[in-house]
């Protein structure tokens, strides 16, 4: 038995471009904050990371700029999600302390072996011993306590921030999978753009992304929802007041929500004979932020004539995903995607 397992302090990572989750072995979840960061620009120092550096965004003076640095699921600004990682691991590390810790991070399945090693590299830097890579689909799987390990096929759909994506798991491994840089920041900006142009009315991402955990859904409601809108009339350029139904916004979401569905579709298609009945019987688990959205599930379940389930608490499944892995490292290393130790 190995001794020096039981004490030590290992992390688990949803690295997502709306929200980076941390997990910590044995105390659940420590740390859900934003993932963006606010650096000054003459030092380079960071100002601020999370929800503190989120209410910044579109309202910095020139020497400071606040960013989201995960862009679709992927690493954009590397410095920025370096400097942000290492802020947050060592804010776990010391408020914990857990030394020097075995970390997993959940990453994209479409991510390249440059993105890869920058996620690695970025952890290490932190001050981890080691580094495991499991791809998100994979995290969420494990984390909505599907049997990974089974020889029986399950569907998992994570719908995170950036990304979207679908994936049949059997025997502890992706037997199929797809990704769309169509999720949840699309579906904001969709209602940014619908906005503009049907209501002539300038808003910002914080207003859409209320308006859709608010009102959002993918049928119409069986009462129609209203919620006020703040910004900048477009013809005269100053500040209004307006109200948005629940059959705007899903208007406005229409046209991603069918790219995702028809994404889930393309990947039942490529299954398997055998997995398909395995999943005819167990259903579609739903992961991730979009989820969440109102009928959602219901609207997908009459597309693929299957039934559909939301996992408990689908924002956390990544990070539960991550932390389980930790636990029983031994059994789930198939599943992890690389490794990498300092």
């Amino acid at each position: 038995m190995n001794l020096f397992g039981l004490n030590s302090k290992d992390i688990g990572i949803d690295l997502g471009t709306a929200n980076i989750i941390i997990t910590l072995k044995g105390k659940g979840i420590v740390l859900n904050e934003p993932s963006v960061v606010a650096i000054e620009k003459s030092t380079g120092a960071i100002l601020a990371t999370g929800k503190e550096a989120k209410e910044m965004l579109g309202r910095t003076p020139e020497d400071i700029y606040a960013v989201r640095p995960m862009q679709d699921g992927v690493i954009a600004d590397f410095t920025a999600t370096q400097l942000m990682l290492k802020s947050m691991v060592q804010k776990i590390c010391q408020r914990y302390n857990a030394g020097k810790p075995r970390v997993v991070v959940g990453v994209p399945s479409g991510i390249t072996e440059v993105e890869e090693r920058a996620v690695e590299e970025s952890v290490l830097q932190a001050g981890a011993k080691e580094v495991y890579l499991i791809e998100e689909p994979m995290a969420a799987a494990i984390g909505a306590n599907l049997e990974v390990s089974e020889p029986t096929g399950s569907i998992i759909v994570d719908i995170g921030g950036g990304t979207t994506e679908v994936a049949i798991i059997s025997l502890g491994g992706i037997v199929v999978s797809n990704s769309l840089r169509i999720a949840g920041d699309e579906l904001t900006q969709d209602i940014v753009n619908y906005v503009k142009k049907e209501m002539n009315l300038a808003i910002g991402e914080t207003t859409a992304e209320g308006v859709k955990i608010k009102i959002g859904s993918a049928m119409p409601l069986m009462v129609e929802e209203e919620a006020e809108i703040r910004g900048r009339n477009l013809s005269n350029g100053l500040p209004e007041v307006l109200t948005i139904t629940s059959t705007q916004v899903q208007e406005a979401m229409e046209e991603s929500i069918e790219k995702i569905i028809d994404l889930i579709k393309q990947t039942l298609e490529k299954t398997p004979p055998e997995l398909a009945s395995d999943i005819m019987e167990k259903g579609i688990v739903l992961t991730g932020g979009g989820a969440l959205i109102q009928n959602f599930d219901q609207l997908l379940s009459e597309r693929t004539q299957m039934p559909v389930y939301v996992a408990e608490n689908p924002l956390e499944c990544v990070a539960k995903g991550a932390e389980k892995t930790l636990e029983d490292l031994e059994k789930l290393r198939s599943v992890l995607s690389s490794s990498r130790k300092r």
